[in-house]
């Protein structure tokens, strides 16, 4: 029975991420084919962010109407939005209208943020329906959540991506009486994947479709093994504490050195949190928002391979940074810090990258594509731990405290993508190239 439900557990947490983390994955075969190029990333971040009012509805609704709201019920509807939509995807993603004169890819902008709705909502209602179970279920939980980038990703390797050649095409001019040969102009062919981006799409919905089949048997196990959360033993231990804190703050006698120290580590404490809170914001912003607005920039000029690889590989870094933080957790600040101060420098690379496009540095060298791939790697890899180990320390704290990380994290995601779509749509301040009619100056 335990193995049983370890194993149902799992696989309903592979549904929390996995649409949208397949999304990612699967763009660099995706910038080839819809209108918007390079350009689709940064849209998307702001689909992503405008996809967080359905927990926002969730919030509202605990707070207005406590009790009222059905989690298993939410949870079954947005489980199904998922694998309908997936599957819509599969059959009208590269379906286009014209919007402002120019062709939008406003069929996949739609399920897109479809699919980021379901996984928003996830973040509210999965981890409070798993609350039910015994704990050691929830750490299989947030296993299956972490599989929810790694197998994506894993799939996003073995669909390998198309490898891209210059291929002479002649161009017949209107006028028939030109002398000479007609020209011949450059163009870019990308030879096909493993399998079809159809294919990937019906892929996620299959893996949405197992998270949903999961839970509708976690829902149907019986609550034997529920106890009671009443408190009938008082913590004389805590009591006694109270007590003495209590006679220490009336008791006049209290030295002024010992109210000056305590003033200190309050105010110190006050330092640390303003640091971590302003921590959270930058790496959710840069790992949300900034970065992933121009990772077609900072790696297409590379060639597909490389964009294909580090979207990839980043998307496998995510879940294995989780894990190592598991097993290895560090929570000075100090060492935090300096993590993302790394994780920025790689970060800052990726951004001059995309800024020098269509042409950045060691372009046509293989140690230009080592190290854009290792970059982005390494920038989320590290960035994740961060996130992970700056959620368990104040998580420990209190729980109010662990609220306003969670509203950080939005704040800085919402603020990233917002900067970043006018820089990259309007002011187009980041450019695209060609590979195989980009000239770059040696």
């Amino acid at each position: 029975m335990n193995l049983y439900l370890h194993a149902l557990a799992c696989a309903f947490g592979l549904g929390s991420w996995v649409s949208i983390n397949g999304l990612w994955v699967e763009l660099p075969l995706i910038v080839n084919v819809l209108p918007e190029r390079w350009d689709l990333p940064s849209y998307l971040t702001v689909i992503i962010q405008l996809a967080n009012l359905g927990p926002l509805l969730v919030t509202l609704s605990h707070k207005f109407c406590p009790g009222r709201l059905r989690e298993y019920l939410v949870i079954y509807g947005v489980l199904s939005i998922g694998i309908v939509a997936c599957v819509l995807l599969a059959f009208f993603w590269k379906y286009t209208t014209v919007f402002l004169g120019q062709p939008r890819s406003t069929a996949f902008f739609i399920l897109t943020f479809f699919l980021a709705l379901v996984d928003c909502t996830s973040s509210v209602t999965f981890l409070p329906f798993m609350m039910q179970l015994p704990a050691k279920y929830i750490t299989t939980y947030f296993i299956g959540e972490g599989l929810s980038g790694l197998v994506p990703g894993l799939v996003a390797l073995a669909q390998g991506v198309g490898m891209s050649k210059c291929v002479n095409v002649s161009y017949v001019s209107n006028n028939l009486t030109e002398p000479g040969h007609p020209p011949f102009i450059v163009e870019t062919h990308y030879l096909p994947p493993n399998f079809s981006t159809e294919i990937f799409f019906s892929f996620l919905a299959v893996m949405t479709a197992i998270s949903l089949g999961a839970f509708f048997m976690l829902n149907r196990v019986p609550r034997t093994f529920e106890l009671s959360t009443e408190n009938l033993v008082p913590d004389a231990v805590a009591t006694i504490c109270k007590s003495l804190e209590s006679s220490v703050e009336v008791n006049p006698s209290t030295n002024s050195e010992e109210k000056v120290g305590k003033k200190a580590v309050i105010l110190e404490s006050g330092y640390q949190l303003a640091f971590i809170y302003l921590m959270v914001v930058w790496v959710n912003g840069a790992t949300n928002g900034l970065l992933p607005s121009v990772q077609s920039f900072s790696c297409m000029p590379y060639g597909n391979m490389a964009y294909h690889l580090s979207a990839a590989l980043s998307s496998v870094a995510n879940p294995v940074a989780c894990v190592f933080a598991m097993f290895f957790p560090k929570r000075s600040l100090v060492f935090l810090g300096v993590l993302c101060v790394f994780g920025s420098v790689f970060g800052g690379y990726n951004m001059a990258m995309a800024a020098m496009s269509p042409c950045p540095l060691l372009q046509d060298a293989p140690l230009g594509d080592a190290i854009i791939v290792l970059s982005w790697v390494f920038f989320t890899g590290l960035m994740c731990y961060v996130k992970v180990m700056v959620g368990v320390i104040l998580r420990d704290r209190s729980h109010s405290a662990l609220v306003w990380c969670g509203a950080a994290a939005q704040a800085g995601s919402l603020l990233g993508s917002f900067i970043m779509f006018p820089l990259v749509n309007i002011f187009h301040l980041f450019q695209s190239g060609d590979i195989c009619n980009t000239e770059c100056p040696l």
